[in-house]
């Protein structure tokens, strides 16, 4: 076998463990957390792939990582969303009261 199938190899077995442990360790249910680490485990999976068998540059693959590590980043900075702050700054916007 040559050097890129053993590579390439690699890391499908990584990758493979990696989604594996993702769904394996996971609460019940499908929430924002759950579901951003399945895509970003997911994308750096077939970037990686694709990167081993030189099917995608190195350049490219440079700026799959950073907009992974800015996703993840942006992730964990915004731990707990208001519940909805649209309806309550429209509401004051257009002047709404109670009832007329």
């Amino acid at each position: 076998m040559t050097e890129q199938l053993w590579l390439g190899l690699g890391i499908f077995i990584l990758g493979a463990g990696s989604i594996a442990g993702i769904f394996l360790t996971k609460s019940p249910g499908w929430g924002r957390f759950t579901t951003s680490v399945l895509l970003l485990a997911l994308v750096l999976f077939v970037s990686a792939l694709c990167l081993a068998f030189e099917k995608l540059e190195s350049s490219v693959f440079a700026n799959v990582l950073f907009a992974v590590a800015g996703f993840a980043g942006g992730l964990l900075a915004n731990k707990k969303a208001p519940s909805n702050p649209t309806v309550e700054t429209d509401a004051r916007k257009s002047g709404a009261r109670g009832s007329p």
